[in-house]
């Protein structure tokens, strides 16, 4: 406006303001929208959570119904029906015809909703493969770290056990070693307690207990 008035003022042509300069505003472009896969978009981002059923995976992936409320599906149930039980497969497919052509349904997009529905659950099951892998290969990695873990464990207490039963047997060596040493002590107590007391009858019996000794002595002085 204050550009229109100048030139109407002066005649002389103007170029933008320093007011109009100001309020120009350079679009910004926003970021495109990111697609969702086909498992992120039934709302099963990660392992643990049961698989979608089917009619989550068809909107997800188709988003929309038919327009004239004929899909596939809707075939298959008419096929089903009770009514058309007693005909034979060619008796069904005219019975059939008969009432798709009668509401109007195309048969090129059943078709082609048959085809669209077939590659959802091919997509979602190479999905939910895909989500297993990656989650087999996160176990496996915790896995060989809790095993690693495990075995670091296992050889520490096992260090420990063998300290322990290298002590027992120095111990068990210890024991036997002062028990020679006290079996030598005893039998230099009862040579000097037999020195103490009258020799015994019979030479030839060996060396006497240091209980044969008291008892000699004993005898003796009675």
């Amino acid at each position: 406006m204050l550009a229109k008035l100048f030139h109407h003022s002066s005649g002389i042509e103007a170029g933008p303001t320093m007011v109009e300069q100001a309020v120009t505003v350079t679009p910004v472009e926003e970021p495109a929208p990111k697609r969702l896969t086909l498992l992120e978009a039934v709302n099963a981002p990660a392992a643990g959570i049961p698989p979608a059923d089917f009619d989550a995976i068809y909107l997800a992936a188709m988003g929309r119904a038919s327009t004239n409320g004929y899909h596939i599906l809707k075939v298959a149930d008419m096929l089903a029906s009770p009514y058309l039980s007693g005909l034979s497969p060619d008796g069904k497919r005219c019975a059939l015809l008969m009432a798709l052509d009668a509401a109007g349904a195309s048969l090129d997009e059943l078709l082609q909703d048959a085809m669209l529905r077939q590659r959802a659950l091919n997509e979602y099951e190479q999905a939910l493969e895909e989500r297993l892998r990656k989650f087999e290969t996160t176990k496996t990695e915790e896995n060989r770290q809790i095993q690693a873990e495990l075995d670091r464990l296992a050889a520490q207490y096992k260090g420990r056990i063998q300290s322990n039963l290298n002590q027992v047997e120095r111990d068990q060596d210890e024991l036997r070693a002062w028990q020679r040493r006290k079996q030598q002590e005893c039998a230099r107590i009862t040579e000097a307690a037999s020195a103490c007391v009258s020799p015994q009858s019979n030479p030839a019996a060996g060396p006497a207990s240091l209980t044969v000794v008291l008892e000699r002595a004993a005898g003796a002085g009675r």
